[in-house]
């Protein structure tokens, strides 16, 4: 697809969940954009989605949006285990695709949708949107001018609320908070190293969750250390278990860079920025799930405010839409960083579980 400056694109929604709608009405809003297809398993939710973002055309099929005529991108906002369909049958039809992450929860899938890329010469990026917060795209500017000099280490953490890693495991089974979430994190600290990989990791869990596929348990907490190709040593960690009342509605982040010539430390728990409100304030992800006391900002895609999304997600999709309308360069991760991104969790929870080192590459 030639993506110079396109005014009449055509997009379908796969999946109209909760981020699947944010994605729609971010390009409802496009002038790029002039035509809209929804799909999700519910008809009902594809058809409530079409009718709020003024979509052309729903279905209860994802391959009927994907195949539609007047559709020349793909959004893939389907739960985490549905990804690698429909990433294939647009890349088969020569669509670029914008898929959530992961890419897939096993290698194999993700070296599918690299196989696919390749053959068909295609165009899939993917939605870590922690690197569309501004304070992130910051720092990815000031290591980018070597302010730091030579990194050394980093730390990253992440809290969120054990009824949100519920939430993720109904959605896709066995599915963990570092493969859902910590990536995020994951995906900064690879991005900020660019060109100097992870080659092992050592990690340590605890915690009393819900068990997943074969029976396991998902951690409550997971912290990891990562050694970097050049020694430079990072560590990381997730906890999902903090109670439902806890005024954060998204992740509550921390994250730190030190270098031979510099230091950056970022703290994104985002008590700055309380609120106390007897109506009660929901959650993105979580209906029925109101707080009367919160951290405004704390919202993970962001929020909505003087009749506008404002945030990460918004970002990271306008630049995505920019960049098929335009052309213009986007920063949003491609398909290596991805799957990069889903070895090194997948590591994490190997030695979490095993209490053994893992080097990277995994053996396949």
């Amino acid at each position: 697809m030639n993506t110079n400056k396109r005014h009449d694109l055509g997009i379908a929604i796969v999946g109209s969940g909760k981020i699947g709608e944010l994605r729609a009405q971010m390009a409802a809003n496009h002038p790029a954009v002039n035509f809209i297809a929804c799909a999700d398993a519910d008809p009902g939710r594809a058809k409530a989605v079409a009718d709020k973002t003024g979509a052309q055309f729903h279905s209860a099929n994802n391959l009927d949006v994907i195949a539609h005529p007047d559709v020349d991108a793909v959004i893939v906002s389907s739960s985490e285990h549905a990804h690698i369909e429909p990433v294939l049958e647009a890349l088969r039809l020569g669509k670029p695709v914008l898929c959530e992450k992961p890419i897939g929860l096993n290698l194999a899938d993700a070296d599918t949708v690299l196989d696919a890329i390749a053959k068909y010469n295609g165009n899939v990026r993917y939605g870590y949107s922690r690197r569309f917060k501004h304070r992130y795209l910051t720092v990815k500017e000031q290591v980018a001018q070597g302010k730091l000099g030579q990194i050394t280490g980093g730390h990253a953490r992440a809290y969120n609320l054990r009824s949100q890693a519920a939430k993720a495991q109904e959605r896709s089974a066995g599915l963990s908070p570092v493969v859902y979430s910590l990536t995020y994190y994951i995906d900064l600290m690879c991005w900020f190293m660019e060109n100097n990989p992870v080659v092992e990791v050592v990690a340590r869990g605890h915690g009393l969750g819900k068990p997943g596929a074969g029976g396991k348990v998902a951690h409550d907490l997971t912290w990891a250390m990562l050694t970097l190709a050049d020694g430079a040593v990072m560590d990381v960690g997730i906890y999902y278990a903090l109670p439902e009342k806890y005024p954060s509605r998204g992740l509550s982040s921390r994250l730190e860079l030190v270098g031979t010539d510099g230091v950056i430390v970022i703290d994104g728990d985002n008590t700055d920025q309380v609120m106390y409100s007897e109506k009660g304030v929901p959650h993105v992800h979580l209906p029925n799930q109101d707080a009367k006391l919160v951290f405004l900002g704390s919202s993970t895609p962001g929020a909505w405010a003087v009749g506008d999304f404002w945030g990460p997600l918004a970002d990271e999709t306008r630049a995505w839409l920019d960049f098929l309308s335009t052309g213009r360069p986007c920063a949003l991760a491609n398909a290596q960083d991805a799957r990069n991104n889903l070895e090194i969790s997948l590591a994490i929870d190997r030695s979490a579980y095993t209490r053994q080192t893992v080097r990277l590459p995994i053996e396949k």
